[in-house]
């Protein structure tokens, strides 16, 4: 029986075989006698040519997938990431060997808005320490009058970038009455002024927020974006947030602003290199709160993310576009479009 066939990085697999996200539904495959599926393996990090033959599908874990990955046989079709970051595969090789980049924004959109409430509230209550405080007993109650929370009202929340998630953010912070400012050179400005957002410079969120949200994905565009300098303009009572990527910020400098107490503190789930040293400097630091790039992680969010992806191999299988194409020039692409077609036919 022919058979569209989809493959899973083996990453969402734990060592003695069993999935390492329960939440993540594979029922829709094995329910779909059109489908045959199975591990692809990551070795070293990334997933290799011969073991991408004959599938029409994959979808991808934390593996690289890079102009190295692709098969010989031109079967590929779609390239299908489990969350919105994809620093992990090659962009241009996917279009050049006319392959869809998909990504899940739908299920990541308010858990990261989550994560990063989270960090603000734990940030401007003193969470961390007074956690600290109240496990000292006596004395460390004794302490808490010198580690004052701050209030939200009429503080500013900032952000760098306003697409999904940054929108998201903003939607659920609107009951703390705080003021809202942001930069994207891509911001819908109508969506802007929806959610209340004033659009500043760069430079601008870093002088006028108390909180500095990360919210950009990574590219060479904003790699070290949050550097020194702009460090330097920001409030000394002010945090800086980063639930995006690691790389958008200079992490040595970060950690030197931090450690002159050339800003408030910082909430971090994500890093420079990832797993991060236990002998990280930031680390020794309390005023920093971190998290292994793991905090919107729920059982919620793991199981949309899944459920897109989902969607995104049955669109496939009845010849339509997925939604969350990175690579949009993909559906001009003849090529591509003619495996659709293909598809459609054999499968619909």
């Amino acid at each position: 029986m022919d058979r569209f066939r989809v493959g899973l990085s083996s990453d969402f697999r734990r060592p003695d075989g069993s999935p390492a996200f329960p939440s993540f539904d594979l029922s829709p495959l094995d329910d779909d006698a059109r489908i045959e599926w199975n591990y692809v393996p990551v070795n070293d990090g990334r997933i290799a040519a011969a073991d991408m033959a004959g599938l029409d599908a994959l979808i991808l874990l934390a593996g690289r997938f890079d102009k190295e990955s692709f098969p010989g046989d031109g079967q590929l079709a779609m390239v299908a990431r489990f969350g919105v970051g994809y620093d992990n595969v090659d962009v241009a090789a996917c279009s050049a060997n006319d392959v869809a980049l998909v990504i899940t924004p739908s299920g990541v959109r308010r858990p990261v808005a989550v994560a990063i409430l989270t960090f603000v509230l734990a940030l401007s209550g003193r969470l961390m320490i007074k956690d600290k405080l109240t496990r000292a007993g006596p004395d460390g109650w004794a302490q808490r009058g010198a580690h004052m929370g701050q209030g939200l009202v009429g503080l500013t929340l900032g952000s760098i970038g306003i697409g999904n998630i940054g929108a998201e953010m903003f939607r659920m912070a609107a009951a703390f009455d705080m003021r809202f400012v942001a930069h994207d050179p891509y911001a819908d400005a109508d969506l802007a002024k929806a959610l209340g957002v004033s659009l500043v410079s760069l430079e601008d969120v870093f002088r006028q927020s108390d909180f500095v949200c990360v919210n950009c994905p990574l590219s060479e565009e904003t790699r070290g974006l949050v550097n020194a300098e702009r460090l330097a303009l920001m409030k000394p009572s002010a945090f800086l947030i980063n639930t995006a990527r690691g790389p958008i910020v200079d992490q040595a400098a970060l950690t030197e602003a931090l450690q002159s107490n050339r800003i408030a503190g910082a909430g971090l789930d994500v890093f420079a290199h990832e797993p991060s040293s236990a002998d990280d400097p930031l680390f020794m630091l309390e005023n920093v709160i971190v998290t292994p790039h793991s905090l919107c992680w729920t059982d919620q969010c793991f199981a949309e993310i899944g459920a897109a992806d989902i969607r995104a191999v049955m669109a496939m299988i009845a010849g339509g576009q997925p939604e969350g194409i990175v690579n949009t020039d993909i559906t001009s692409n003849d090529k591509w479009r003619a495996k659709l077609a293909d598809y459609q036919k054999r499968f619909s």
